[in-house]
This record gives structure tokens, C-alpha cells and sequence, in this order.
């Protein structure tokens, strides 16, 4: 958009009220903890943050469409009505959470207090919300992801609901009128009526009761990921985040601080073998770093970063999950590193710190399957690999307990594969699943991967391998082709 004195005048917007949240009625004194103090949109516009003088934060979140003409119009006004698309966005309450508590700085004699000055959203790399916010002194990343909440409630088949019980809606359970009331209002609790629910009741007829287990909804906890401190004399006034997307300044009246959000965790780290000055650490972000303690105590600053150029193209929901790092073994020659990661595993060269030397795809036939995955938590497993003493053949484990053997330099990338048995059997390299049937999907938009059948579980038709039995721990011997790998409680040898 330009803007210049000899372009026509924009059409006049036409205001109306739209919605409000936390109304006060005529004469209502508002407590300043109350007060807002900061507003910020994400930057689809899909979520709204406010900050309040007590340290909170509210998150607001944007309601779907059906939501919103399901509010306004009733079915026969819907028929005779052509709905509209331009219908502005509706917003209803996601979350909140305590960003902030009240401090005294001893050294200056100063009392901190708990308003948040500013926030500011940051990137959703994985589906997950983050969001900063501050005080006078101190920032912190939160991290928002929704979860499945469920509740246990007992039905009882006594029709008689006593009041108070009435009052509690989600958390009340019908039962016997018999048991006496805490003196907070809520009945005993149902856990104890559970015990009882099998025992004859005091008029000698047997209790009957019904205990379900009901998914409720949604919710979204908050976790504060790291916090920046100690850095502003001043009063923050200010922060920003970078289109980088990872790193962001902080602004007091004297002083501007530029930060790196660094929302990582270290995975696997593993001393140079031959040179003690040398330490390479993996991260949950598919990095390995090679730090020189000599340069510094602290391992901040990396000496080489390895990074695999070819994945920082496009990127999916799962791309940051199957990315961590979850092992990462020196060579014996001190010059190559070996990593594994949920699908592969590579091999480094530490002069080379764009590629890897090698690729051995381990899950690729599970490619398609990554939202059962991480359904079923199957795609946080983190399998061990290691490395032959002299350098050239690696293992790493795999589902329905397969061990995977290769060699470097052989031409084929694609290995051998070894069932962890008594009678172990050589299998040729899976290269695609069977195609089955693909499940459902929904909640997509709300960052939550679900079957369309809640019954389904691990290990069944769909895949390909049994995800309960798993082959995440081995070890190469450091003077003869012995490798030893743990499967539940089994330990199994092979040697070559």
C-alpha cells in the first residue's frame, strides 16, 4: 500500500460493537490487578492476548464459523438466509495463566511489581503456541499447546440430586443422600463412594453405580520455556520480535538488548574421543554443535554447527518432532559423527557442516503414517545408535524389535535387518508400507492429530510393525563385531 497526496480518499468503515469480555456493572470499583495493561494479536489474527496489573495473561482464541452462525441464527433463519463469508471474527476465552509475581530487588532496594508492560507471539513451529511477555524487568517465554482433557463421572441411578451438588455442574456426582456434606460444600469424595459402590448400603440393598470415563473438551496449560533476566537498569518499555523467528530485542529508556529465543533442549552429547578440549552436543532442533572448551567454560558459543541443509525447506507440524536428535556417537578417528533421529540415521564429517557424508533411512515406510504416531505417542521414541571400533558399520534399532545394520563405502544404503530373537531372522529393507486404510483426521486447526476411531491402538493393522515391541538401546563391543541391544527385559548378543 502507498500512500500519496493525490490518491482518492478511502471509503468510510462503518463501526459497530461487536463483542465484550468482563462487562462491570454501573458503580462496580475495578481493582487495579484487574487493569489491562497489554493487548496483542497474533499474527493470523486467530488469537488475542491480554495482560492485566496482576500478572496474567488471557488468551482469547477466534471461533470457527459453524460456531458463530450457530450463536446468531437458528436453523429456519439460516435456510432463509444466504450466510455470508465476511462475517467479522468472534473470539471466546482459550486459557490464562499467572505470567508474573510480585519481586524486591535486595541489592536496589526496589519492589518489583507483577504488570505485564508487553507481549508479543512468537512463531508456531510445531503447532504449539508461544507468546512473551514482560514486566519492569524480566521476560519470559510461554509455551501454549492444547491437550485432550478428560474427567471420570460416576452416574448413580438415584434420581434425587441433593442442591448443592446442583451447583457444582461438571464436578458434581449424583449419589446417595445418606452420606453427610464437607463443610466447603462438595461432597465426599466420589473415589471414596467408588470403594463403598460394591458393599451393601446401610438399608441392606446394594448400591449401583456407574463410573465413565468422558472426554470434556479441550485444554491448553501453559509452560514457561525460559526466562531473560538481569538485563535492563531501566524499566522495560518495549519488545519485538524478528521476522527470523528466532531472536527478538528488549528495549529500556537507555538500553536495547537483542536476545535469541533458543527454544531448544539438548538430547545427546558425547566428548571428542581423542582431543579432551573437543564436546558435540545434539539439540531437539536437528543441530549438532562442536565446542571448544578452550575458547570458554560455558559451551554458548559452538566452534561448528552441523546441519543438514537439505532440511530447511518446507515444514509440517511434525517436521521439529522427527528432526530431534535422540543420539549422536563419535568414530573412532575422532572426525566423523554418527546421529539418529526418529526417521534416519547420518553419518558427519566434521569438515563438512552443511550434508552428511551418508543417509540410512530407517522409518521412511512410517512416512505417512505420522499423525497415528503422534497420536499414540510412538513418535517420541528416541533410539540409541552406535559404531563399530574400526569406524565402518553402524546399528541402530527400529520397531517390532529389528535391528538395523550398515556399512559405509558397500554402495547400498539400504542394510541388513535383524530380528532381535533366539532365532534371528534376515530380513530384506522394508521399502513402503501396505496400504491400508487411512484413518480420519480431525481437529487439524487446533495443532491435534486424532484418529476418526478412538479405539484403536498401537501395534494394529495400520502399521506395518508392532510399535509395543521396540529396539531402543544397543551397543557395538569396541574390539570385534559384537553388538548387544535391549528389548523390554531381554538382552540379546550377535556377532559377526
Amino acid at each position: 500500500m502507498t500512500l500519496s497526496a493525490e490518491s482518492s480518499s478511502p471509503p468510510a468503515l462503518d463501526w459497530k460493537f461487536s463483542q465484550v469480555f468482563g462487562e462491570r456493572s454501573p458503580g462496580e470499583e475495578v481493582q487495579d490487578v484487574d487493569t489491562i495493561s497489554a493487548i496483542e494479536f497474533e499474527k493470523s489474527g486467530d488469537y488475542l492476548a491480554v495482560g492485566d496489573r496482576g500478572g496474567r495473561v488471557v488468551i482469547f482464541e477466534r471461533k470457527a464459523r459453524n460456531d458463530i452462525v450457530r450463536d446468531y441464527y437458528n436453523q429456519h433463519d439460516l435456510e432463509q438466509r444466504d450466510f455470508m463469508d465476511t462475517q467479522h471474527p468472534q473470539f471466546q476465552y482459550k486459557t490464562e495463566f499467572q505470567s508474573h509475581e510480585p519481586e524486591f530487588d535486595y541489592l536496589k532496594s526496589l519492589e518489583i511489581e507483577e504488570k505485564i508492560n508487553k507481549l508479543k507471539w512468537c512463531a508456531t513451529p510445531n503447532g504449539s503456541l508461544f507468546i512473551l511477555s514482560t514486566n519492569d524487568k524480566t521476560i519470559k517465554l510461554w509455551k501454549v499447546k492444547e491437550r485432550k482433557v478428560r474427567k471420570v463421572k460416576e452416574i448413580d441411578f438415584n434420581p434425587v440430586v441433593c442442591p448443592e451438588n446442583a451447583v457444582l455442574a461438571e464436578r458434581s456426582f449424583i449419589g446417595g443422600q445418606h452420606k453427610p456434606s464437607l463443610d466447603n460444600g462438595y461432597c465426599l469424595e466420589w473415589t471414596n463412594k467408588m470403594d463403598h459402590s460394591d458393599s451393601p448400603s446401610h438399608d441392606g440393598h446394594a448400591e449401583v453405580g456407574i463410573c465413565l470415563v468422558a472426554n470434556i473438551g479441550y485444554g491448553a496449560p501453559a509452560r514457561c520455556r525460559k526466562v531473560y533476566a538481569h538485563a535492563h537498569d531501566f524499566n522495560i518499555n518495549s519488545i519485538s520480535n524478528n521476522s527470523d523467528g528466532e531472536t527478538f530485542v528488549s528495549s529500556d529508556d537507555l538500553r536495547i538488548n537483542l536476545w535469541n529465543l533458543e527454544v531448544k533442549v539438548i538430547t545427546s552429547a558425547e566428548f571428542h574421543p581423542l582431543h579432551c578440549n573437543l564436546l558435540a552436543y545434539s539439540s531437539s532442533r536437528g543441530f549438532i554443535r562442536l565446542a571448544d572448551m578452550r575458547q570458554s567454560a560455558l559451551c554458548d558459543h559452538s566452534a561448528k554447527i552441523l546441519r543438514d541443509g537439505d532440511s530447511r525447506g518446507s515444514k509440517s507440524f511434525f517436521t521439529e518432532i522427527i528432526t530431534s536428535i535422540s543420539d549422536i556417537k563419535f568414530g573412532t578417528d575422532g572426525r566423523h559423527i554418527l546421529s539418529r533421529d526418529y526417521m534416519n540415521l547420518k553419518l558427519w564429517d566434521t569438515r563438512m557442516e552443511t550434508t552428511p557424508v551418508a543417509i540410512y533411512k530407517i522409518h521412511e515406510h512410517l512416512h505417512s503414517k505420522l499423525p497415528d504416531l503422534y497420536n499414540n505417542d510412538a513418535i517420541f521414541d528416541k533410539f540409541g545408535c552406535c559404531v563399530s571400533g574400526d569406524g565402518l558399520h553402524f546399528a541402530s534399532g527400529s520397531y517390532s524389535n529389528q535391528l538395523r545394520i550398515f556399512s559405509y563405502g558397500d554402495g547400498s544404503e539400504e542394510g541388513m535387518t535383524i530380528e532381535a530373537s533366539k532365532n534371528p531372522s534376515r530380513k530384506p529393507h522394508m521399502q513402503s508400507a501396505s496400504r491400508a486404510r487411512r484413518s480420519s483426521l480431525s481437529n487439524l486447526t487446533r495443532g491435534f492429530y486424532r484418529q476418526g476411531h478412538e479405539n484403536s491402538s498401537p501395534g494394529n493393522s495400520e502399521f506395518s510393525c508392532n510399535l509395543n515391541s521396540k529396539l531402543l538401546h544397543l551397543a557395538w563391543h569396541p574390539k570385534t563385531n559384537l553388538i548387544a541391544c535391549g528389548t523390554g527385559n531381554s538382552l540379546f548378543l550377535y556377532n559377526a
